[in-house]
């Protein structure tokens, strides 16, 4: 099979190029001579042990030899879930192996979970561009799972944004690899400081909710390991991840659970990943194939890996050290990750424990806060300098109001959800506000008051992708009258992914809030009245209209019944902005602040292992506010990239008149590219160009250096 029918992109070639001197730019142009240190050529990249691996792996083997053949099977599947999770695998009373109890979701404990924070959403997480965020909320969501029992979160989920049409685009991070793999290795370290083993799912190229349970996804080596392998990379080698969860589709003939060059050859030889490899739910569709794979467990129930492959080993058709090497890999992640030492409570006797807590909910509110994307702030509306009066305008505002998304990322919030009405009123004070619901009398109601606030909402769900990007049931109309009503008017989002805004021209401001958890409307009301900014970055782009962005035809998305050709290749995102020409409504990394910051002086010197890129950055407004600093770099036209791409970034928050200088690392393997399997990740020679500023878009700093 051909898998790349019609690659947009030119691959480079190979070669091996000798280390030499090359020179780095200045961002006035200046040429300095400088030693190289990333010389081009093959880029090693060894398999990687995490932290406790050795350990881990002896304490399996010793238990392992003490099981029967039956214990080893019992392992390697899992029954359907009860109240509160979502799949269990029985305990080992003889042998003292605890039982796993398996949790949804990414966004919270889920599986009907009482007594739990409604956390904002993956996308809001994501467009924070903070790893420490990430962290928090990764403990925090460890802690309520352990508390309620489960030694297995089924999160992150990371797959990369491939179309913003995916119905759970607000359960992943974003469409760059890059921020993808920052993000997925500081949650999953965040989930593991407890004994809960973090599951990065869905190994790999689960980008479409439509067919997924059988559509053959056909995409080349080069972007399943430059774009859809990263976070996943990042996961296990950086965030010791313990478990990998496959995903339902195909990918180029093989169901991702068989799927030898995945799991096998890239995962565990490639990375070192020594954990547990688990189905996605009724994902597994054979025995041998599975077991000959690397993967490790069926879920839920035991067609595939129960008896049958019990007669498989009769027969001789899989081996016992096969199946002993399925069983130590559940084995060493358990022991990797705790579960032996730290023995959590039956889920049965916790079901009515509410493991929510105050400083849950605050910080829920400041992801809230730091995740919500002022898109647009015309005029400085924004903060609110105390208004007479405010209309707040759109079912979303209240009965309507969408914290959350459906599926396996649904979760049922602990005590108050704070509608953005409710949040709105608390704050407002004395200041008169109002409220209507509907077309009829919203531009009555946004003409008579100061500034107006229509809240727009739409669901998106596991199971369905959304078919447009237009706001359902209305609510252009909507806005479009308020706008027209009253040019005061703020318009918040509270929706999955990017919308067409055909009412953007008119709107004072518009903010990308997303789904903002059960903190929602107090974190919407402190950014409106300006006890806090909205501290978020675009993590993915924004298309102007529906004709705009990769996969334009039916076999490209949502394919043709048998399979979905990526033959966009690495023009993923800003990438196909890039290359193609076409301007999006707000690129990637897009984001307003309510102060001014000015970037200069960038100067790039040789480091260790390639390069450090460093600027000055300065707050030039009248209040604290933050910025994200975001360094691309852009390859000669022999490694054939579609665009410039992230390569580092850092967020920083800064007091009025305060200049602070940000280190980004640019190490040798930033400037790799996957050429070929035979030659694999290669520095190719020629001149590179380091940009840095606010968005893919918004660059106005610029250097170059010379490698090879």
């Amino acid at each position: 099979m051909n898998v790349n029918r019609r690659s947009v992109l030119k691959l480079a070639g190979a070669g091996t190029v000798a280390a030499s001197v090359g020179t780095v730019a200045s961002a006035t142009g200046a040429a300095a001579a400088v030693r190289s240190g990333a010389a081009a050529g093959p880029v090693r990249t060894a398999a990687t042990s995490v932290p406790g691996s050795a350990e881990a792996a002896a304490k399996a083997a010793a238990l392992i030899a003490r099981m029967t053949l039956d214990e080893k099977i019992a392992l390697l599947h899992g029954g359907s879930g009860g109240t509160g999770y979502a799949g269990a695998v029985p305990a080992n009373a003889r042998l003292d192996i605890p039982a796993l109890y398996l949790g949804d979701g990414p966004g919270g404990v889920g599986n009907g979970s009482k007594g739990v924070t409604q956390w904002p959403d993956c996308k809001t997480l994501a467009a924070t561009w903070d790893p420490g965020t990430a962290r928090s909320y990764g403990d925090a969501y460890g802690a309520e799972q352990a508390a309620k029992g489960h030694n297995i979160a089924l999160a992150p989920c990371i797959n990369i944004l491939r179309v913003p049409y995916w119905g759970r685009s607000f359960e992943t991070f974003t469409e760059d690899p890059y921020l993808n793999a920052e993000l997925a290795a500081s949650v999953v370290e965040g989930i593991q400081a407890h004994p809960v083993m973090a599951t990065v799912k869905h190994f790999a190229a689960n980008n479409q909710e439509v067919l997924r349970g059988s559509i053959d996804v056909v995409v080349s080596q080069r972007a399943l390991q430059e774009i859809y392998y990263p976070g996943f990379r990042a996961a296990v080698q950086r965030g010791g991840a313990g478990a990998v969860m496959t995903s339902y589709n195909k990918v180029n003939g093989a169901w991702s659970h068989e799927n030898r060059t995945a799991v096998q050859d890239t995962l565990r030889d490639a990375w070192g990943f020594d954990g547990l490899v688990m189905s996605d739910w009724g994902g597994t569709h054979s025995t041998l194939l599975t077991a000959r794979a690397g993967s490790d467990m069926e879920m839920p129930g035991s067609t595939y890996l129960g008896t049958k492959l019990k007669d498989a080993v009769a027969a001789g058709t899989v081996s016992e050290a096969t199946v002993d090497t399925m069983a130590g890999h559940v084995l060493t992640a358990m022991y990797r990750t705790g579960l032996f030492d730290h023995r959590l409570p039956d889920p049965a006797t916790v079901l009515s424990k509410v493991v929510s807590s105050d400083a849950h909910l605050q910080l829920a509110r400041s992801i809230s806060v730091q995740g919500s994307v002022l898109l647009k702030n015309a005029q400085q509306l924004l903060p609110f300098a105390r208004p007479a009066s405010v209309a707040v305008i759109g079912d979303a505002a209240d009965a309507g109001a969408r914290t959350h998304g459906g599926g396996s990322g649904a979760v049922s919030a602990n005590g108050t959800v704070v509608t953005p009405l409710a949040g709105i009123k608390a704050r407002a004070g004395d200041i008169p506000v109002t409220y209507t619901k509907d077309l009829a009398g919203a531009a009555d109601a946004a003409r008579a008051a100061d500034v107006a606030v229509v809240v727009a909402a739409d669901y998106t769900s596991e199971g369905s992708d959304r078919t447009t990007l237009a706001l359902p049931n209305g609510q252009d109309e909507l806005i479009a009258a308020v706008v027209a009503a009253n040019p005061c008017t703020v318009v918040v989002l509270n929706t999955s992914g990017s919308v067409l805004m055909p009412w953007i021209d008119g709107a004072g401001a518009v903010i990308a809030n997303w789904y903002g958890g059960q903190e929602q409307g107090n974190a919407l009301a402190a950014m409106l009245f300006g006890d806090a900014e909205p501290g978020g970055r675009l993590p993915e782009t924004f298309p102007a209209s529906e004709e705009q962005g990769p996969a334009k035809t039916t076999v490209q998305y949502p394919g043709d019944g048998v399979q979905v050709y990526y033959d966009e290749g690495l023009a993923v995102g800003y990438r196909w902005y890039e290359s193609s020409g076409e301007k999006p409504l707000f690129p990637f990394g897009h984001g307003l602040s309510y102060t001014t910051f000015q970037l200069s002086g960038l100067s790039l010197e040789r480091a260790r292992d390639g390069y450090r890129a460093s600027v000055a950055i300065r707050n030039t407004g009248h209040r604290t506010g933050s910025e994200v600093v975001q360094l691309y770099l852009t390859a000669p036209d022999a490694a054939g990239e579609p665009s410039r791409q992230l390569k580092a970034f850092e967020k920083v928050t800064l007091k009025p008149g305060e200049s602070r200088r940000v280190s980004l690392a640019l190490p040798r393997e930033a400037f790799a590219v996957w050429q070929t399997s035979k030659t694999g990740w290669t520095v190719v020679p020629g001149t590179y160009t380091v940009s840095v500023g606010r968005s893919s878009a918004d660059l106005p700093l610029e250097t170059k250096v010379r490698i090879g």
